[in-house]
């Protein structure tokens, strides 16, 4: 496996063990990662998890276990001080791939700041578009974007552990080339600060918020939601100011905070580290089970701080 699917494996797994996901459910989605039964026995077997070949089979055999989330919503869609719709554009070495994303924006006036968003290992759902909105709402372009762009969009897969499997298939390389596309989609928008690009982005998409941050110098602004580090050599290559948020319950992602802690250090990287007490992995989607409130209202007046002094600032 890469790291990005092992990354997706081992957050289902610790959501396996803390009761979020049902085994049967969990069993499958890492018979799809893995490729078939006989190879997910041994990537059970690295996670601790005993499972007979009979039990795995009849788990990839059933359908999927689709939990609806909760709403959500804190800004309507149909807000009249925004607009806001999905959007596409050609990208890649002969224009072919459309890339996708939910944009929002204030109406009129501008030009502003913008923020990429980079969504979890679900792919773009609705709280994501939300966040863009909320961005909106507070003078920004927030531009939501889909990670599974290469695949035809999120949209395409009926079933969420398939989209998440896609997702961590795709290279970390080639998510890379989709995010910097996005990039320089806003700055050539007429409504765009070109110099004001900053991102944010969760779980897996804080992970992709890093490597992209190593990766485009016109970032001037970096918030990874407790994600996995980058490769560590590639640190000094930073330019953007780098918030990085983390819950104090989320020992898995913490155990790396040392390390990228020392690194933005030794480079000489603007940055502040923040661990939201009580706080669990995935604390600041309000559409699932580990929402945390409090953390989540704390941690979203820090963002907008942050990028009221890197992006919105002379």
């Amino acid at each position: 496996m890469t790291d990005m699917q092992r990354y997706v494996v081992e957050e289902w797994a610790e959501e396996y063990r803390a009761g979020r996901l049902a085994r049967r459910e969990f069993l499958r989605r890492m018979v799809l990662m893995s490729g078939g039964v006989a190879l997910a026995i041994p990537a059970l077997r690295g996670l601790g998890v005993a499972a007979t070949p009979a039990e795995i089979a009849a788990a990839a055999s059933a359908g999927p276990t689709i939990v609806a989330q909760a709403a959500g919503v804190t800004v309507p869609p149909d807000d009249p001080a925004l607009e806001a719709a999905m959007i596409s554009f050609p990208s890649g070495p002969s224009g072919t791939m459309q890339v996708l994303g939910y944009l929002a924006r204030p109406k009129g006036g501008g030009p502003y700041p913008a923020v990429l968003i980079i969504h979890e290992n679900r792919g773009l759902t609705d709280h994501f578009k939300d966040v863009a909105r909320r961005l909106a709402k507070q003078g920004y372009v927030g531009f939501a974007l889909d990670l599974l762009s290469p695949e035809g969009g999120t949209g395409k897969f009926s079933d969420p552990a398939q989209a998440m499997t896609a997702q961590a298939a795709i290279p970390a390389e080639r998510h890379v080339e989709t995010m910097n596309a996005a990039v320089g989609h806003l700055q050539g928008l007429p409504y765009v600060r070109r110099d004001r690009v900053g991102t944010m982005g969760f779980c897996f998409g804080g992970g992709m918020v890093w490597r992209l941050a190593t990766a485009n110098a016109d970032l001037r602004a970096a918030v990874p939601f407790y994600g996995p580090n980058p490769p560590l050599g590639d640190v000094p290559k930073i330019k953007a100011a780098v918030l990085a948020i983390y819950g104090e319950l989320d020992t898995r992602i913490g155990a790396g905070i040392p390390a990228i802690r020392e690194a933005m250090q030794t480079a000489h990287i603007v940055h502040d580290i923040v661990i939201y007490p009580g706080a669990q992995h995935a604390f600041f989607n309000d559409t699932a089970p580990s929402y945390n409130e409090a953390a989540a209202k704390a941690a979203w007046a820090r963002t907008l701080a942050w990028f009221e002094q890197y992006l919105k600032a002379a």
